[in-house]
C-alpha cells in the first residue's frame, strides 16, 4: 500500500529518502554542494484503496502522492554527518478535503573518537496527518513529533566485552481540536552488556526504563521497565540476528490503576540462503501505550519477509505480519492479519518502478471495529 510515510530514523538518515513502503532497488547518486554530499530522490505513487479510513465504513477512493526528498551527507575517518528532509503529499481523488501533506526531518552526527569509544547522537522531527483509525471518526488525526536522542559504545568491535548506553526524549503534541489526551513527553535510558563467547556471537543482557507523561490525562503517567537477555550473532556470512527474551512491567501513579506486566521478547534474523534472496524474521512482544479508552495494550506481533532478485532488473517482495492486542481495562481484544507483494522493475540505475498489492483483516472482539482493506499501487522511484 501507499500507506501514511512514518518517522523511521533508519530510512530517512540512509543515503536516500524513501517512503517507508518503498521498495529501493535503484541507486540514487549524489552530487556536490559545498562540503556536502547531496542526494536528491523522487517517488510517485497511484494506488486504488477500498478502505482508506481503515473501518467497518470502507470508504474508497484512488490516491495519488508524491514524496520528494534529499539528504546531505558528510564525512571523515572518524566522523559522519547527515541531515535529510522530504514531505509527503496525498492527492484524494474522491474528496479533495482529505488532500494533506506531511513534513520528515531527520539529523544525525556519529563519531568514533578511538577503537574503544563511539558516540551518536540524532534529532527526528514528524509533522503528520492520517485518514486511517482516526480517534474521532471522519476527523484526520494530526500530530507532530520530535525525538531527540544519543547513544554511546564502549569497547573495541572485537573486544570480549562491550557496553553500549542511549537515552532519549520525546514530544508527541496534536495539531488540531482532537487527541489531547494523547499528548506527552517520554523520557526513557537504556543499558547492554554483551559478552562474546565465539568470534561472531555475543551474549548479551538489557536493562529499559521509559517515563510516560501526560499532558491533559495525568491519569496514564507511568513508567516502564524492562528486562531482557539474549544473543547476538552473525553465524556465517548468510545468517546475523539477535534474539532477547525477558519480562516489562508498567507502574501507573495512579494508585487507583493496577499495575500490569508481561513477558516480553525481541527478535529480529536475517537469513540470505543466496545472495540474491533475503528472509527477515521479525518477532515482538511487548506492553504498549493505551488507546480506545484502554490504560495500556499487550502487544504481540510477527512479520516475515521475502525478497528475491529474479534478474539483474526484475525483483520480487512478499511480506506477512499476524498482530494480536490484549486491550487491557476494557473488554477488547484485536487481531490483525496483513500480507502483501511487489514486484520490482530497474528500468535504469536511477529509476525503478513497482507494482503492489497488500490485504489488511482486522477482527475484534468489538464488532465496530473489523474490517478488511485491499490496496493496489503503482509505483515510480527516481534519483539522479
Amino acid at each position: 500500500m501507499m500507506m501514511k510515510t512514518k518517522m523511521k530514523r533508519a530510512i530517512l538518515l540512509a543515503v536516500s529518502i524513501a517512503a517507508a513502503n518503498s521498495a529501493w532497488a535503484l541507486e540514487p547518486a549524489s552530487f556536490n554542494l559545498g562540503p556536502f554530499a547531496a542526494t536528491p530522490t523522487l517517488t510517485l505513487t497511484h494506488s486504488y484503496d477500498d478502505n482508506f479510513r481503515a473501518n467497518n465504513d470502507a470508504e474508497s477512493s484512488s490516491i495519488s502522492q508524491i514524496e520528494p526528498g534529499i539528504s546531505l551527507s558528510a564525512e571523515s575517518n572518524k566522523s559522519r554527518y547527515i541531515l535529510s528532509y522530504s514531505f509527503v503529499h496525498d492527492y484524494f481523488h474522491s474528496k479533495s478535503s482529505l488532500n494533506n501533506t506531511d513534513h520528515f526531518v531527520a539529523a544525525s552526527a556519529d563519531w568514533e573518537f578511538d577503537v574503544r569509544n563511539r558516540l551518536n547522537a540524532y534529532y527526528d522531527f514528524a509533522k503528520t496527518e492520517d485518514v486511517a483509525d482516526t480517534n474521532v471518526p471522519g476527523v484526520n488525526d494530526r500530530f507532530s513529533n520530535h525525538n531527540l536522542g544519543a547513544g554511546y559504545v564502549f569497547g573495541a568491535p572485537s573486544a570480549r566485552m562491550n557496553l553500549e548506553f542511549g537515552a532519549d526524549h520525546a514530544r508527541k503534541r496534536t495539531d488540531n481540536n482532537v487527541n489531547f489526551d494523547k499528548e506527552r513527553n517520554t523520557d526513557s535510558i537504556k543499558g547492554i552488556f554483551y559478552y562474546r563467547v565465539a568470534p561472531k556471537t555475543q551474549l548479551l543482557t538489557e536493562v529499559r526504563r521509559a517515563e510516560f507523561d501526560y499532558r491533559s490525562n495525568s491519569a496514564l503517567d507511568s513508567h516502564n521497565m524492562t528486562y531482557l537477555a539474549g544473543v547476538r550473532w552473525e553465524a556465517t556470512a548468510f545468517t546475523t540476528g539477535t534474539a532477547k527474551i525477558g519480562r516489562v512491567k508498567k507502574d501507573f501513579k495512579d494508585s487507583s490503576k493496577a499495575d500490569k506486566s508481561s513477558s516480553s521478547w525481541e527478535v529480529n534474523a536475517i537469513w540470505q540462503p543466496l545472495t540474491y534472496s533475503t528472509f527477515n524474521l521479525g518477532l515482538n512482544r511487548g506492553i504498549d501505550e493505551g488507546d480506545d479508552g484502554a490504560d495500556s495494550i499487550k502487544t504481540t506481533r510477527t512479520s516475515l519477509d521475502w525478497t528475491h532478485n529474479w534478474s539483474s532488473f526484475i525483483s520480487t517482495k512478499v511480506d506477512l505480519s499476524h498482530t494480536d492486542k490484549d486491550y487491557d481495562s476494557i473488554n477488547r481484544s484485536d487481531t490483525i492479519k496483513s500480507a502483501g507483494f511487489g514486484v520490482t522493475y530497474d528500468l535504469r540505475r536511477w529509476m525503478d518502478i513497482t507494482l503492489g498489492y497488500q490485504y489488511t483483516d482486522k477482527s475484534s472482539s468489538l464488532a465496530s471495529e473489523s474490517y478488511d482493506r485491499n490496496i493496489y499501487k503503482l509505483q515510480l522511484n527516481v534519483a539522479l
